[in-house]
């Protein structure tokens, strides 16, 4: 296998004909890294992911996963990742270890690893005494905790997680946190998740990529992509003349990046507090009457909003 353990060019899904959910996307996800898609509902996240896992056929460009054609070579595709989906997809009927039992036993796993592989992953999130107990009275984050084992049962080479923290109370969700880390770090394992949670990509993603549309917007670290706003970000809201406020911004000397979307004007300056000042007098000069102005640290919000022109949680 390369470097790199995800490569896609031009991957493309219509349906019907004339719905297009994923458009023409370029990936490169390197080996041993946690690289997340952040976007909405609806942004072809989890139909770029169904691709890479063969679920689905491409319309149109090519994927390769741990050195395999996603199309004329699926089946070695399939021997080698694990997949998490968005819904919780478990037998409630079977017990916690009967569910990775069975999982092995498709893989054809040999009794004596299967054993080894259950022992182990049940350890790892923490399942070891609940394993025995059926399903059906797992909480929601133990459920989540299984599927992630499930995952992991065959060793893969790259994982695959469907927005795996949906759902949770804050409490699972930093477990969930822990053990990806645990197993990047450890394992060496590359991981590919979608995710529409700001915190979970900044907190756990080596590599951010943001997509909208089934198209790749922008993509990087989450320093470099934060870094690109400005050392500090001033949020203006209000009503008035803000063509004219926008022009006068940009010729104030301290003033790094202006973006304007979502009914919000973003500014990047240097020092937030220092300029909060200039920028009031600036917007009253410029017939601008200001509603609501704050200064912050600059996120992955605000950097899917100068990109994308809105902000994730409404759309």
């Amino acid at each position: 296998m390369s470097d790199t353990a995800i490569t896609a060019r031009g991957l493309t899904k219509r349906y019907n004909g004339d719905i297009l959910a994923v458009d023409g996307l370029d990936l490169d996800v390197p080996c041993g890294t946690i690289y997340a898609l952040l976007g909405p509902n609806g942004a072809g996240k989890t139909t770029t992911v169904s691709m890479l896992t063969t679920l689905l056929r491409p319309t149109a460009g090519t994927a390769t996963v741990a050195g395999y054609d996603v199309v004329s070579a699926s089946a070695q595709v399939r021997a080698r990742i694990g997949v998490t989906f968005q819904e919780t997809v478990l037998d409630k009927d079977l017990r916690g270890q009967e569910v990775l039992d069975y999982h092995g036993r498709l893989y054809g796993m040999p009794r004596a690893e299967r054993a080894r592989r259950i022992a182990e992953l049940l350890a790892l999130v923490e399942l070891d005494e609940a394993a025995p107990r059926l399903v059906k009275g797992y909480s929601g984050g133990m459920k989540r905790r299984l599927e992630l084992a499930r995952g992991l049962m065959t060793d893969p080479e790259v994982l695959f997680l469907d927005e795996p923290t949906q759902g949770l109370d804050p409490q699972n969700r930093a477990k969930v946190w822990e053990y990806l880390g645990t197993l990047r770090t450890r394992r060496g394992l590359t991981i590919l998740l979608t995710t529409h949670d700001m915190e979970e990509a900044d907190t756990l993603a080596d590599r951010v990529a943001i997509v909208d549309h089934g198209k790749l917007i922008v993509e990087g670290t989450p320093r470099e992509l934060v870094t690109g706003m400005g050392a500090d970000v001033i949020r203006i809201q209000g009503a008035g003349e803000s063509e004219a406020l926008v022009e006068a911004l940009g010729k104030m000397p301290f003033v790094q990046t202006i973006h304007r979307g979502d009914g919000l004007i973003q500014v990047g300056v240097d020092q937030g507090n220092r300029r909060l000042p200039e920028i009031v007098t600036c917007a009253n000069q410029s017939g601008f009457r200001i509603e609501f102005i704050a200064v912050a640290r600059p996120t992955l919000a605000d950097v899917f909003l100068r990109h994308t022109g809105r902000a994730l949680r409404d759309v």
